[in-house]
């Protein structure tokens, strides 16, 4: 069964950066639209960024300019560059993808999370 991996959060000081990643952990015959979520302590989770199949981007208003999404769709893979960090990006970010498996119709999928935490 598919599912999506996080990697590459971590502590970071105000101003550095992180690079955050994702891939599904199974097979799938195609992808769609994928995208980053975060969840700050005591907020609703909310869309960071989105990116279609031909990398068409949309950008939450608190991150434009200072986060980049990229993907690669040889890897399935959905990155985001995260620059000029502040410490109100603190978050457990999620990925997302929707995901067409072998045999499967298309799906929605979400990632366990990685916790990125910017000190001030």
């Amino acid at each position: 069964q598919v599912q999506l991996v996080e990697s590459g959060g971590g502590l970071v000081q105000a101003g550095g950066s992180l690079r955050l990643s994702c891939a599904p952990s199974g097979s799938v015959f195609a992808v769609n639209a994928m995208g980053w979520y975060r969840q700050a302590p005591g907020k609703q989770r909310e869309l960071v960024a989105t990116i279609t199949a031909g990398g068409s981007t949309n950008y939450a208003d608190s991150v434009k300019g200072r986060f980049t999404i990229s993907r690669d769709n040889a890897k399935n893979t959905v990155s985001l560059q995260m620059n000029s960090l502040k410490p109100e990006d603190t978050a457990v970010y999620y990925c997302n993808a929707d995901l067409w498996r072998v045999g499967r119709p298309w799906d929605n999928y979400w990632g366990q999370g990685t916790q990125v935490t910017v000190s001030s």
